[in-house]
């Protein structure tokens, strides 16, 4: 019996194929739009940033206007000195911040992430000069997409250039709220900046060119964390840029047939709501976390309805109900204005004004007062009994203080030290003070006894009770 034969086949090496973990995330290029909510956010970066770099050289007297000066720990707000022992406003400051974002965000969504907020605020700032530079978004995508060439270059290099100027003038800004900016300057022309100031300097600096110029919606995406617990404070009566899905779907071309018969929304399917948009997202696929609520897609949807003949709002600022239910606008704004918005008006309210009330009643000088536990009690030269305590005054005003020191609580208890205590403006000052009693006018033991602190000038008094101890 024969053997068959066999057929060799050589096997031809596989090439491996790779796989990539994450996809290339396209460039997004905003075209640029006209309308009311533009206009308003141009509104709110010019107000930000007017506020953001002159305020420092705002003067108040001898002095900055706004100055957190870290090294003396002083912070000076306009007519306000405060210390670190005045944390509590800081905490408050933060609390009212935090509740106006949940209050705003529940009224009407991402307000602030897309018209205040310093990411989208620097980001307008940087693709103006950049379609100022290299052109709108068709001429900005056939420049990168073309080989390379001399107009590609220094177009590129002239926009880098002012980013990288108006970077570090941020930077050199931010600087001058903890150093005053006018000493900063000349620091600056005779190079004489420390390393920490340099520093900030190029970190805030290269800040802003990296998230502005180059990174933009990836921060509003991946890094901000406020698009992640937004859906949190959401509900169906919150104002957010909706797409009118009744009124606009099924899409198409307005043709002379589609008209007659009625088969197409008013939606044309022109895409320029996601070529406005500076996340690239499509705003008709209903509400994304990736929506900053600036509202761009509305402008430019509103001018293509003008041209077709439609009428406007089909992409709009309306509740989830408004859409599904057909409500105008009263509808809209009396659940707006629910029992959520309400109480957290209510408690806002009520803080701010507790804020400022604890301000306008703050006292406009401190004191500290610890008993020198290195002394002990002692009888003195005059037989009286003597104990030691150390004072410190705080004059968190701007003029220069002479404060008077009495105490009271024990039978012919005395303050040795009577000459009143001079205290530069917003400056500290600690005092060793001699406090007697007659010897034998009290029972051994600690004695709880008070502090009269006067400030003449302004007529304020301030207690601080401490102990004196006798011996057995």
């Amino acid at each position: 019996m024969l053997n068959p034969i066999r057929q060799v086949i050589p096997i031809q090496p596989v090439e491996e194929a790779g796989i990539s973990l994450y996809a290339a995330t396209p460039k997004i290029y905003p075209r640029s739009v006209q309308g009311r909510f533009a206009q308003w956010r141009w509104v709110l970066v010019w107000l930000t940033q007017l506020v953001f770099y002159g305020l420092p050289w705002l003067e108040w007297g001898q002095r900055q206007a706004v100055l957190f000066d870290l090294g003396a720990r002083r912070f000076y707000v306009f007519g306000l000195v405060l210390y670190p022992q005045d944390f509590i406003y800081l905490t408050a400051l933060l609390v009212i911040s935090a509740l106006s974002l949940f209050l705003f965000t529940a009224v009407a969504g991402r307000l602030w992430c897309g018209y205040a907020c310093p990411q989208a605020v620097y980001s307008e700032i940087f693709m103006w000069i950049e379609r100022k530079v290299e052109g709108d978004r068709s001429a900005r995508m056939r420049l990168d997409a073309g080989n390379f060439s001399l107009e590609r270059l220094v177009k590129k290099w002239y926009k880098h250039i002012i980013w990288l100027g108006l970077a570090m003038w941020t930077g050199f800004t931010f600087v001058g709220y903890f150093t005053p900016i006018r000493s900063l300057g000349l620091e600056f022309l005779q190079t004489r900046m420390t390393s920490w100031e340099v520093f900030w300097v190029f970190f805030y600096g290269f800040a802003t060119y990296g998230n502005a110029g180059f990174m933009r919606e990836q921060v509003c995406k991946y890094m901000c964390p406020y698009a992640r617990f937004q859906s949190a404070m959401f509900d169906a009566d919150t104002l957010i840029v909706t797409y009118d899905t009744q009124r606009g779907e099924p899409r198409g071309r307005h043709t002379a047939m589609a008209e007659f018969h009625r088969s197409t929304g008013d939606c044309i399917d022109c895409s320029l709501c996601v070529q406005v948009c500076p996340t690239g997202i499509d705003i008709r696929q209903g509400l994304q976390y990736e929506c900053i609520g600036c509202g761009a897609c509305a402008d430019v949807c509103d001018t293509v309805m003008d041209k077709v003949g439609s009428a406007r709002g089909l992409v709009r600022y309306a509740t989830q109900n408004a859409i599904q239910k057909g409500w105008g606008p009263a509808q809209i704004w009396h659940r707006v204005l629910r029992w959520r918005v309400v109480i957290y008006s209510v408690i806002l309210l009520a803080l701010v004004i507790g804020l400022g009330v604890s301000l306008a009643l703050r006292s406009p000088f401190r004191v500290d007062i610890v008993r020198d536990r290195t002394t002990l009690s002692r009888i003195t030269e005059y037989g009286t009994l003597q104990n030691v305590y150390r004072l410190q005054i705080m004059n968190a005003s701007e003029h220069s203080n002479n404060y008077r020191v009495s105490v009271r609580g024990l039978h012919g208890i005395e303050l040795r030290d009577k000459d009143p205590i001079h205290v530069e403006a917003a400056q500290a000052r600690w005092v060793v003070v001699h406090v007697d009693v007659p010897y034998g006018s009290g029972e051994t033991g600690a004695h709880k006894i008070w502090f009269d602190i006067d400030d003449p000038r302004s007529g304020t008094k301030v207690v601080e009770a401490s102990v004196f101890l006798i011996p057995r």
